[in-house]
């Protein structure tokens, strides 16, 4: 019995230290950095890096939509770009729809793509679809 009775006085005694306010505060300051590390500040640069390109494309510039149209940019207003999508065929779409311009880098890119599809075998003769599974294969010989 005058055990616990002293663990009772000891408990009291470590309940009158007050603990450091800023000690308290601590984890939810460092939350508050982990987010704006992480989610804040990315989202702002790529908002940031949206306005300006927004506001920096010219007429003649070769753009893709965030819909993934791709078109020449023939006449820009204040909030709406006029987009060359075929010849003879030009869509309006706000500014803030265009996702990105293309650049000489990503066109080469495209030649380079197209190059490693040409890469076929000439040795081995090409089938067409129907040769290739069969198909209709004696049709003609039974008109």
């Amino acid at each position: 019995m005058i055990a616990l009775l002293n663990l009772a006085l000891v408990a009291a005694d470590d309940t009158k230290k007050t603990a450091n306010p800023l000690v308290s505060l601590l984890p939810i300051l460092l939350i508050g950095v982990v987010f704006y590390f992480l989610l804040i500040r990315p989202q702002q640069r790529k908002a940031r890096a949206q306005r300006e390109l927004t506001q920096t494309t010219e007429v003649g510039d070769e753009v893709v939509t965030i819909g993934g149209i791709f078109g020449v940019i023939r006449e820009v207003d204040d909030d709406s770009v006029l987009l060359e999508v075929a010849p003879g065929t030009e869509l309006r779409f706000l500014r803030s729809a265009i996702a990105r311009k293309l650049t000489l880098e990503d066109e080469a890119e495209d030649v380079v793509d197209e190059d490693l599809d040409e890469d076929v075998d000439e040795d081995e003769p090409y089938l067409e679809p129907d040769d290739e599974f069969g198909k209709d294969a004696g049709a003609e010989d039974k008109k």
